[in-house]
Formats: C-alpha cells, sequence, structure tokens
C-alpha cells in the first residue's frame, strides 16, 4: 500500500513545523525518516498512526483519504521506543491484546498469538511478565503485537535507541527480515545514519520539519543534495568554496581556504555552496606532493577503533577527518604530524541548505 502526504501543514503555538510538506511512501517499502531531534519525523509517524491531524493537508493509504479516520481504525501497526507492553499481562496477553481488541474470540487469539511469539523465538516465554524479559526479548514481543494484526501499515518510532549495540544490530536483521516477508509498506523513525542506511529502501533525511532529500541508502550517502545531508548521513567534511575557477563537462576547479581542489558539480555555483568530502575519501600523500589538488595541515588527534583509524587534521578549512583502515605494525601519522591529504577523487559540490 503506499502511503503520501500532500500539502502537509502543520503548526504548534503560532510556529509552523511542516509548510506545504509532500512525501510519497512505495508499496511494500522499508522507508526510514532521518534527522536530528526536533526535525518533525515523530510528528509525521503520529500523523500516519492517527495520533495527530495535520493543521492541513491530506494523508492517504492507497488511494483512500484517511486524513480524519481515527487511529483504531487505520490498520497499523505500532512499535515504540519504550515497547509500551502492559506490565500486568502475560507475554501472550500482551500480544492477543489487539486481536481481542478486533472482536478474535480469546481462544482463537491465543493460538494466534503463540505462532507470532514463535516466528519471533518467543513462544517460550509466552507465561512470562514483561518484567521478566531482557530489552530485546520486550523488543520482539512489540514486533510480535504489531505484526499479528496483519496491519496494511507497520510504524517502527526508534524502537532500537535504548539497545546496546549488539542488541541492535541483532533485532535489526529481525526487524528487516520479517518486514521483508510479511511485505508489509513500513515507515521508520531514527536518528541513528547507520541504522537508516542498513534497513531502508529508501530514506528521507529531514532537517528542520522540510524534507531535504529523498533516495537509496546509496543515493543519499554518494550523492547527497544539500550539506545537512551530506554532514548528517556520514559525517562529510565541509569545505567553504572562494571561487570557481573553470568547470568542463561537469567537473570544476575551485578555489577553498586549504587550496585548488577538483569537484564534481555543474556551473553556476548556487550562492554558499560548499565542497563535501567523505572521511574515507581521503589518504595521506608524500610530503613533496603539496600543492594544487592537495590539503596540507597537522594531525590533531588520532582514534583507534578497530579496523579502522581515524585522524583529525587541522588544515586552513579547519579540522578534516580523514578515516583509515588500520594495518598491524604499518607507519601511521601521530598527533603534531605535518601531513599533505590526498581526495582519492573530486569532491561533491553541495548545495548550503
Amino acid at each position: 500500500m503506499q502511503v503520501s502526504f500532500e500539502s502537509i501543514v502543520q503548526s504548534y503555538g503560532g510556529q509552523a513545523l511542516f509548510e506545504q510538506l509532500d512525501l510519497s511512501i512505495p508499496s511494500g517499502s522499508f522507508f526510514t525518516l532521518l534527522g536530528p531531534s526536533g526535525c518533525g519525523k515523530t510528528t509525521l509517524l503520529r500523523m500516519l498512526a492517527g495520533f495527530v491531524r495535520p493543521t492541513a493537508g491530506r494523508i492517504c493509504f492507497g488511494a483512500e483519504d484517511v486524513t480524519a479516520v481515527p487511529a483504531h481504525r487505520r490498520g497499523v501497526g505500532m512499535v515504540f521506543q519504550d515497547y509500551a507492553l502492559f506490565p500486568d499481562r502475560s507475554i501472550v496477553a500482551n500480544v492477543a491484546y489487539g486481536l481481542e481488541a478486533r472482536g478474535v474470540a480469546r481462544a482463537a487469539a491465543r493460538t494466534q498469538a503463540l505462532a507470532m511469539l514463535d516466528h519471533v523465538g518467543l513462544q517460550a516465554l509466552a507465561g512470562r511478565a514483561p518484567a521478566e524479559l531482557s530489552g530485546g526479548q520486550r523488543q520482539r514481543v512489540a514486533m510480535a503485537r504489531a505484526l499479528v494484526i496483519q496491519p496494511r501499515l507497520l510504524l517502527l518510532d526508534e524502537p532500537l535507541s535504548a539497545l546496546d549495540v549488539k542488541l541492535r544490530v541483532e533485532l535489526r536483521g529481525l526487524i528487516r527480515d520479517l518486514q521483508k516477508e510479511a511485505g508489509l509498506t513500513t515507515v521508520f523513525v531514527t536518528h541513528d545514519q547507520e541504522e537508516a542506511l542498513v534497513m531502508s529502501d529508501q530514506i528521507a533525511v529531514m532537517d528542520r520539519g522540510r524534507i531535504v532529500q529523498v533516495g537509496t541508502p546509496q543515493e543519499v550517502y554518494a550523492r547527497p543534495a544539500t550539506a545537512f545531508a551530506a554532514d548528517f548521513v556520514g559525517s562529510a567534511n565541509l569545505i567553504r568554496i572562494d571561487a570557481l575557477l573553470s568547470s568542463d563537462a561537469g567537473l570544476c576547479r575551485v578555489r577553498t581556504p586549504a587550496g585548488v581542489l577538483l569537484a564534481r558539480g555543474e556551473a553556476p555555483l548556487a550562492p554558499g555552496a560548499l565542497l563535501a568530502l567523505r572521511s574515507e575519501e581521503l589518504a595521506f600523500a608524500p610530503a613533496d606532493e603539496a600543492g594544487e589538488g592537495r590539503i596540507c595541515g597537522v594531525v590533531q588527534r588520532v582514534e583507534f577503533r578497530g579496523s579502522v583509524t581515524g585522524y583529525f587534521v587541522a588544515t586552513a578549512a579547519g579540522l578534516i577527518r580523514v578515516d583509515l583502515r588500520s594495518e598491524a605494525g604499518a607507519p601511521s601519522p601521530a598527533r603534531g604530524d605535518a601531513v599533505v591529504l590526498a581526495p582519492r577523487g573530486p569532491a561533491r559540490i553541495v548545495r548550503a541548505s
């Protein structure tokens, strides 16, 4: 089922959060709303659930306008960050609750709930109370409860943020597998760009009530449309452009505070345009290679992260991050060393906002 927001306006206390927002979510996709706190992603999710009604505009499930349809009649399953399980009910009773609320007989609801618990690997714990389960197990219960009603739309409100790293990695795979198996249109809200990149079919990057880019994870990462998208998804190094020197077939030579660099982009440049250069798109070059196309600086900090080592280099364009594969025994720059950075290819020119 395709889901769409059409000309959505939302105001709180005279302050506009959304102004004529439009967004289409493809049928059967795992679609992520990605952005920092306060950007409006959870409000959009709550609009889909029926908990918030827009000031103006329409929300459609397929061809049906559901803007005024109450939450309990939308056929939506929702998983919350804090699980929202009934503490005084057993696990199987929690999962069966939505079925019973829809008129399914208690015995049939229990049978379906047990089958769904088996599907998420928790049937053996059906008689326990939520307090007796770990955070990861409770989140599995919440997923089972959302899926057992066979919703036409699944909403996930930062369901992994309260879990430790290992559990998050485990559960994001389970969630994606369950979604694919069910073929459910799913809308996922997160501020975690790694989760978004790993789990999504498409990502909408949000900034202060605006959708700044929509695309596949590969498109959003490799071809960010704005400086915000480049910085929020992958933490790109952003470098000011002082002047466009030349342009030919989409390749530009630009002057920056760090020197002349090669970039991908079309002339003329938009006002305030910046260079976006990913940390993994940089390498160290020999000192005698300083000059056009290179960036000189001094290493300020080194972070060993296992398979990757991060270097923070002070340059005339500001602090630039370089991520390189860690190699045991290989010589590497240390704090205080003067270095020359070599981009592995042209940087990308992005709009300021």
